[in-house]
């Protein structure tokens, strides 16, 4: 029988052992970035990645098992479950089999069929259906003739007979799952336009045809949308006669003069009006799903590296929002984040104050000290980004900007959140401040803001938002995690993605500093209010310390783990003094058996690893290893372009036919996935990802229609010479 966690072990490749311990670890409520970074040792070091994908496929095949056991039920009341049937229904793997299985039992609303059922035709279908008959139908039918139910005449009878058969095949579960496959395998997804004259988006899809089975999700979620707006007609197009062939061998045993021409059409009748209809909504429904999971991976993966961009420590930043009429707002932000100044400047149309812009700046640079400019890439960005670099050129002392995706701004500032956090402050001035606290801290500020709104998805306004909200949360839990968080600085709503702190922890966490001050140790939070022994433990190992009385609250390291690390550190020759002073780093040459130690200190070999690798760099930072954003002095317009010149740029968005790219110009160009490796390569994320500073070669600039086309094959395709002879 169907067995969950086997089921789990093969679809995932990981061994049952691995699936048994983190299922348990998941019933018991521990989450998934404390399983995957705290319990290794039992669950052979599962990633976060594969625990979600886990947790999502749990769920999953629960809710299977759930739905088989109240159609068994709804079934077996019926009077209708055999031996047969109940084990077909409890072999399905999929929620789409069960419902197959299902069909034939569940209660209809009023068709063609339950009427002719009423009106007594069964007994006439049945002796159709069993081809047995050795005299005209009409003859039979006339025995089924009936004022009182309402048969007028034998074509009626017939009539009724054939809607019960063919409701009948429709049912059939074998006979559905085989016309879906075979749909799946050969038919095509068709589109056209309502009004081939009218402009769109949509011109590509007015007269579009592929296989279903090749239909790439990016175009999928287009047609979707397309036919959303009604700006498209769509339709899944099959050839039948195969079709027709299979129902007719399953359903036709014998030639039969006067019963074979009937159950022809009964059989084409049952097809075209029960089966096809609903066969294309399912494969319309398969298709969607499937594109919505890959663009919803596409959108994580792009969020996480946006998420995990490094921070810019130790700059003042002025914060600078671009917009024309209502001028540009400013806010410098000192290296903690604090907000030590707010204006607005007019350098930019209609006002053209380009010169009382320029003597803000430079009042508001000199007293502040600031040495970086993070520039929003909205409205306005190109031309606030001009007399950016005027006044860079005329200033004369280091500074440089960036240009940062501001997308989800305005809705931040706009929020209750970012009135809570700035009461004083408007709309802009908010704005301005989180665009300058993007380039310090991404994920301190980017955790602020709805997921979906920060701009790095496809097609994500089309999709199941509780799904997509559910693997968004997901990827910033897992950065903000993986990063860990300053107890004493963070904000509530980074502290609600730590793992066991809710949004009511989160803000008590916040309220029990600002009444007894800074927090000098862990065990402190206890004394929070709702924050229990269990949410200690799945929290603990990822709320920091620095400067508090015991080093180790400053690491990564769980309290669970104190004593074995300072045995640990006792068995070296060092001591928490040696590692407040960052004396440890070299500690892993002088571990020369791990087995060995982790037996006689009591932990897990991996757990031992993990802390020895944390001595090494305490309270390091995973984002250091990802690329620092690109800091420029200078500008570049599009016309400036030229095929063939090389340039370097940013990788702000990943999509499923390509990557848009940053290079310095208001405009970002577009790596098509057939320029971005000489190797084959199924998507583009296999190649690039969101901040990824990459070489590229423009290939092309349309200036009408504002685009650029870029190459990373920067070699010339090596030419094949011919041997001599």
């Amino acid at each position: 029988m169907f067995e969950i966690n086997e089921v789990l072990a093969k679809e995932l490749g990981i061994k049952r052992t691995q699936v048994d311990a983190a299922v348990t670890l998941i019933d018991e409520g521990n989450t998934i970035p404390f399983i995957a970074r705290y319990r290794k040792e039992k669950t052979g070091a599962l990633n976060d990645e594969i625990l979600r994908n886990l947790y999502e496929r749990l769920n999953y095949l629960r809710n299977l098992e759930e739905k088989k056991e109240q159609v068994l039920k709804t079934i077996e009341e019926q009077g209708a479950l055999t031996s047969e049937l109940e084990e077909k229904i409890r072999l399905a793997q999929t929620l789409v089999q069960v419902e197959d299985l299902y069909r034939p039992y569940r209660p209809k609303r009023r068709t063609r069929a339950t009427v002719a059922k009423e009106k007594g035709l069964e007994p006439l279908a049945n002796i159709i259906y069993l081809q047995q008959i050795d005299h005209a139908v009409e003859i039979e039918a006339a025995n089924y003739v009936n004022e009182e139910k309402e048969v007028a005449t034998v074509e009626e009878a017939i009539g009724g007979a054939m809607d019960i058969l063919a409701e009948t095949i429709a049912d059939e579960a074998e006979y559905r799952s085989y016309i879906r496959d075979y749909t799946f395998a050969h038919g095509k997804i068709v589109s056209t336009a309502k009004d081939a004259e009218a402009k769109s988006v949509y011109e590509m899809y007015y007269d579009f045809e592929e296989p279903v089975a090749k239909l790439a999700g990016h175009r999928v979620l287009a047609i979707n949308r397309g036919e959303k707006e009604k700006i498209l007609t769509v339709k899944v197009v099959v050839e039948t006669e195969r079709i027709l062939g299979y129902l007719a061998k399953k359903t036709i045993h014998k030639e039969n003069p006067y019963t074979t021409t009937l159950l022809t059409d009964m059989l084409l009748d049952s097809y075209e009006r029960l089966i096809a209809p609903a066969v294309e909504r399912e494969i319309r429904s398969i298709l969607t799903e499937a594109a919505e999971d890959g663009a919803m991976k596409v959108f994580a993966k792009n969020l996480e590296q946006l998420l995990m961009q490094p921070p810019i420590v130790g700059s003042t930043v002025l914060g600078w929002d671009p917009a024309f009429r209502t001028g540009c707002k400013l806010a410098v932000v000192d290296p903690t984040g604090k907000v030590l100044d707010t204006t607005v400047i007019f350098p930019t149309e209609p006002q053209n104050k380009v010169a009382e812009a320029k003597a803000v700046l430079k009042k508001l640079i000199d007293r502040y000290h600031v040495n970086l400019i993070s520039v929003g890439n909205g409205t306005a960005s190109r031309e606030s980004e001009q007399v950016i670099v005027e006044f860079i050129k005329e200033y004369g002392k280091p500074l440089s900007y960036v240009i940062v995706n501001e997308a989800g701004a305005s809705v931040y500032s706009a929020s209750k959140l970012a009135t809570e956090e700035f009461p004083q402050f408007d709309v802009g001035q908010r704005s301005a401040t989180s665009i300058a606290r993007r380039l310090q801290d991404p994920l301190a500020e980017l955790v602020k803001i709805d997921p979906k709104s920060i701009g790095v998805g496809q097609y994500q306004h089309d999709m199941n938002q509780k799904k997509l909200s559910e693997v968004l949360g997901g990827v910033v839990e897992d950065c903000v995690n993986k990063v860990g968080v300053d107890l004493n600085t963070a904000s509530a709503s980074l502290l609600e993605y730590i793992s066991g702190i809710s949004k009511t922890i989160a803000k008590n966490i916040v309220a029990y500093r600002e009444e007894n001050g800074r927090f000098t140790n862990r065990k402190q939070l206890l004394k929070v209010a709702k924050l229990g022994p269990k949410a200690y433990e799945q929290s603990a190992g990822f709320l920091r310390i620095t400067g508090g009385e015991n080093p180790l609250d400053a690491t990564s390291v769980h309290p669970e783990s104190y004593d074995a690390t300072l045995a640990l550190m006792n068995k070296l020759g060092y001591n928490l003094a040696s590692l407040a002073g960052g004396d440890l780093h070299g500690i892993a040459k002088k571990v020369s058996d791990y087995a060995k130690l982790s037996e006689e200190l009591g932990i897990g070999e991996i757990t031992l690893k993990d802390i020895v690798k944390e001595l090494e760099k305490p309270g390091r930072d995973p984002r250091d290893e990802m690329p620092k954003p690109i800091l420029r002095n200078d500008v570049l317009e599009m016309k400036d372009l030229t095929p063939g010149m090389e340039l370097k740029g940013t990788v702000r968005n990943v999509i499923d036919f390509g990557a848009f790219v940053d290079i310095g110009v208001h405009q970002d160009g577009l790596v098509h996935i057939s320029q971005m490796s000489d190797k084959y390569i199924k998507h583009p994320l296999e190649a690039v990802s969101v901040g990824d500073i990459v070489k590229v070669k423009v290939l092309s600039v349309d200036m009408e229609k504002k685009r650029i086309a870029l190459t990373m094959k920067l070699e010339e395709p090596k030419k094949n010479k011919k041997k001599d002879g």
